[in-house]
């Protein structure tokens, strides 16, 4: 039987980086040297709160979330908005998907929205109940953490039912 993870190691997530190299292709299309490895991006996953600081503030503006939760997880170089909104929209996208990869948001804009509405508020007050987290510490996890959380908690509890 495998140990249960402590709270600093499930929270450890939320601390990684991640490099990423965006091909020459998607940086300048067309004008690309097939000889260059490309360039690197270092990446941070959104935290939950940072999910909802941005669903909050592009409301239904899917552009606006795109660029912001570019901008809230590339930390090198360090972009501020307009710089983001600078970039094609095709290498917006490349960074974005990756940003969702390393996040745990491997859904669309539309399915990330609804998502992270009510239920979110659920998961946070399950996760501060069940492993005795503050609401900061919650906060702090990726949302794909948070998913990750929740799936054990619920598998943890079928289990102990299917004992009894």
């Amino acid at each position: 039987m495998s140990e249960y993870l402590t709270a600093d190691e499930l929270l450890a997530g939320s601390n990684l980086t991640y490099d990423m190299i965006v091909p020459p292709e998607i940086i300048n299309p067309g004008q690309a040297d097939s000889d260059s490895p490309g360039l690197k991006l270092k990446l941070k996953p959104l935290s939950m709160n940072a999910v909802q600081r941005i669903l909050k503030a592009s409301r239904d503006d899917d552009g606006l979330m795109s660029a912001l939760m570019v901008k809230e997880s590339v930390i090198e170089p360090v972009l501020n908005y307009d710089d983001v909104m600078k970039l094609n929209s095709g290498l917006i996208r490349y960074i974005l998907a990756e940003v969702q990869r390393v996040s745990g948001l491997k859904t669309s804009e539309d399915e990330l929205t609804e998502a992270v509405q009510e239920p979110m508020a659920k998961a946070c007050f399950i996760l501060a109940r069940e492993f005795g987290w503050s609401p900061q510490q919650v906060s702090d996890l990726t949302l794909g953490q948070v998913l990750m959380y929740i799936e054990m908690i619920r598998q943890n509890k079928s289990e102990v039912q299917a004992v009894c």
